[in-house]
């Protein structure tokens, strides 16, 4: 019997102690034959986190080690995954509907091409300011009738990010609404200082150093699972609030249908007195084209039979479900990911 006979032995037997029974408990499905690379996110965020935890089960289960690396974030994990530089990778939504289809940021070459293996959980917006900040809403950003030449600087994430994306819809939806309102501003004075930094970055650049009495950035604006650990640790430096941007919320989810839902940020992921109304963006679990059926088939069984070992690396895998992992349209399920699906029922 050759070794790569008995992991794949060794990977059926790991599935059916998980979950005993005929359909779910076991599997005639062969280990991967390679190493497979998996694109995640930045450093200690959620994709980071979640991916890293994911890794080192799937590398456990099938015995082929599944290697996790940082990345910055969806847009570039996308690339990477279609340019079969990564066999996996986390993105949103918003972002696998236009690398597919060929528009918005990525209108420039043709459509991406793709599989998704699941829908895994929700992203949520972040408009973090520090608490001694003035600004109470979006608006308070922007410059206004009394104060005509203000400049807020707001970190909008890495470039080319997919939270680079959402912020800019987010603050060009507000400045518009905020002209409509105000015609007497000046259109080309509307705006904030917006600044490419990695979430690290921003959370270290709204904190003041040495003598100074406020940070770099005004704001900054993550989209990402809750609770997010470097946002987390600021309520127990400077202390932070979230700005509510429910109407503008609304307006982008009903013009982008399919990408993004308006949700809330519970209080108690951040310590807050209240829930924050907010936009949320599914996240989708994809793979490369040409990915194999073991990789997709073991990476799917793992991400559901082992959920309780992903808990404790970080919560957002509790959101996990299978009836709502199989919404990745207009993302093709991987062959073998639906087969997965089938195999158990959903």
């Amino acid at each position: 019997m050759t070794r790569r006979s008995m992991l794949g032995l060794g990977a059926a037997a790991a599935s059916g102690l998980l979950l005993p029974g005929c359909s779910r408990g076991r599997a005639d499905e062969p280990a991967p034959s390679a190493a497979g690379v998996f694109s995640t996110g930045n450093l200690n965020g959620v994709y980071n986190k979640f991916g890293t935890a994911l890794s080192a089960l799937v590398s456990e289960v099938t015995g082929m080690e599944l290697k996790p690396v940082v990345s910055d974030g969806s847009v570039d994990n996308l690339y990477k995954v279609a340019g079969r530089k990564a066999d996996l990778g986390f993105c949103t939504s918003d972002s696998a509907l236009a690398a597919y289809e060929g528009t918005g940021e990525f209108s420039t070459g043709a459509p991406l091409r793709f599989t998704a293996l699941a829908r895994v959980y929700d992203n949520y917006v972040h408009v973090v300011v520090p608490m001694a900040s003035k600004a109470s809403k979006l608006d308070d950003l922007f410059p206004s009738k009394d104060d005509p030449n203000r400049k807020m600087v707001v970190g909008v994430g890495p470039k080319d990010s997919g939270t680079e994306i959402v912020a800019n819809m987010i603050l060009n939806k507000a400045r518009a609404d905020l002209i409509q309102k105000n015609p007497d501003l000046d259109p080309a004075k509307v705006d904030v200082v917006r600044k490419n930094l990695t979430l690290e970055q921003m959370a270290a650049a709204v904190q003041p150093t040495g003598k100074a009495l406020k940070g770099s950035l005004d704001a900054f604006i993550w989209s990402g699972g809750v609770p997010t650990d470097p946002i987390a640790a600021l309520q127990k430096s400077i202390g932070f609030r979230l700005l509510d941007i429910s109407a503008v919320a609304q307006a982008i989810a009903l013009k982008e249908f399919g990408g993004f839902l308006v949700s809330a940020i519970p209080p108690s992921q951040y310590g807050l007195a209240s829930s924050v109304p907010t936009l949320a963006v599914p996240n989708l679990l994809i793979a490369k084209p040409n990915l194999s059926d073991s990789w997709a088939w073991w990476t799917v069984n793992t991400l559901f039979r082992r959920q309780n070992d992903l808990i404790p690396k970080h919560p957002e895998a509790g959101a996990l479900d299978p009836r709502s992992a199989i919404a990745t349209m207009p993302v093709p399920l991987h062959p073998a990911a639906e087969r997965w699906y089938r195999q158990n029922h959903i």
